[in-house]
């Protein structure tokens, strides 16, 4: 049994959604940063719902926190079977050399965010990019599923990956999808839905890489040195007045 105020259970939904989130950009109730050793993060830890992860950058100033399997299994067990759509959760770290950019891309979220504020637009749901990978790599491999005479080489044409990217608002780009960091699916006040793709930058971004991104129409923030801890600047952000976790992103958990 676990007794979690409702800045803890959105501790524990934030953490999910994102997989990854650096300490100093989670807050509780009362606008206080997050800490390891009081506060929300350290009964969410005690009670083994979240874990630290030390970044492997040299420059690296904060610790990174994720969701245990524990924590990920408490979500998945309290979701409201009627909120849509669902929110998927993540538990535990993907790419470790890539903690710096990914902890990012939670900033760069806040700053979206900050912007669907003003315009009042609701944020249904976050989809990162590996999970937008993850579905294109279901369709690349359907016509291969169950045949024990593949060899396992995709074989779709150009002209079906066309379709898929088009179907899922993804551009193409010699022959290539082009899959955003993260893609917030919205809600306008008069009912309309949209999406926003978003990009996170670095100064690692060159050439027909960054041309690219760049003609896909996302939504770009620049990391200023990539680094956990560091800020971030870019299209329609600010560097500062971070807000905390979300509430809308514990809506299927808490009641």
């Amino acid at each position: 049994m676990y007794s979690l105020k409702a800045s803890e259970v959105r501790t524990l939904a934030t953490l999910g959604a994102f997989r990854v989130v650096a300490v100093d950009d989670l807050k509780d109730d009362r606008g206080e940063a997050g800490a390891l050793w009081n506060g929300d993060l350290r009964h969410l830890r005690a009670s083994g719902l979240v874990a630290t992860v030390a970044p492997t950058e040299r420059d690296s100033r904060t610790p990174v926190v994720t969701l245990t399997e524990r924590g990920r299994a408490l979500l998945e067990a309290h979701r409201r079977p009627d909120h849509e759509p669902a929110q998927t959760f993540h538990a535990g770290v993907l790419r470790t050399r890539e903690l710096g950019h990914d902890t990012q891309v939670y900033r760069a979220y806040e700053r979206s965010a900050e912007r669907q504020a003003e315009r009042e637009a609701r944020i249904l749901r976050v989809v990162l990019e590996h999970d937008l990978k993850r579905e294109y790599q279901r369709f690349l491999q359907e016509p291969n599923r169950g045949r024990s005479e593949s060899d396992g080489r995709v074989k779709r044409t150009p002209d079906e990956v066309r379709q898929w990217a088009e179907e899922h608002e993804l551009s193409v780009r010699d022959g290539h999808v082009q899959f955003p960091d993260l893609r917030l699916e919205l809600e306008t006040t008069d009912g309309r839905r949209e999406i926003e793709d978003i990009e996170v930058t670095t100064l690692h971004y060159r050439g027909l890489h960054a041309s690219a991104k760049a003609s896909a129409g996302f939504t770009r923030y620049r990391s200023s040195g990539g680094r956990v801890g560091g800020r971030l600047s870019g299209k329609g952000g600010r560097s500062g007045g971070r807000r905390g976790p979300d509430p809308h992103l514990a809506e299927e958990v808490l009641r």
